[in-house]
């Protein structure tokens, strides 16, 4: 599936072990259809850490990911500013989401890519 979207956003975490459960259930039937109805996002997408093998050069390596953030959620954005409008906030903050799956969550990580086409 090609990327539509100008922007890429991303917000990686990962959540105590005990939360999990809650975390992945407000996660696909709350955040995301939140995130899905603010204006300007394109697209959203959840994903889980996995081992990554690859082979360059000739060798095939086993590539470290400790201390990497187990869950991500990509975002496809029409503009930047998305991010910063009133709807993205209360989108963010709706639903159970910031009083029972954000408390839990650590190692966050949040990153923005201009998409080069």
């Amino acid at each position: 599936m090609p990327i539509t979207g100008k922007w890429v956003f991303t917000a990686a975490m990962d959540v105590d072990p005990d939360k999990e459960a809650l975390f992945n259930e407000v996660y696909d039937q709350e955040h995301v259809p939140h995130l899905r109805k603010v204006p300007g996002v394109v697209s959203v997408t959840r994903a889980r850490l996995d081992t990554l093998r690859v082979t360059m050069g000739g060798e095939t390596k086993t590539v470290d990911s400790l201390g990497k953030p187990r869950y991500a959620c990509i975002v496809e954005l029409e503009n930047p500013d998305v991010l910063t409008s009133a709807a993205w906030a209360q989108a963010v903050d709706a639903g159970r989401w910031p009083t029972q799956v954000r408390p839990y969550t650590r190692n966050r990580q949040h990153t923005l890519h201009q998409v080069i086409k």
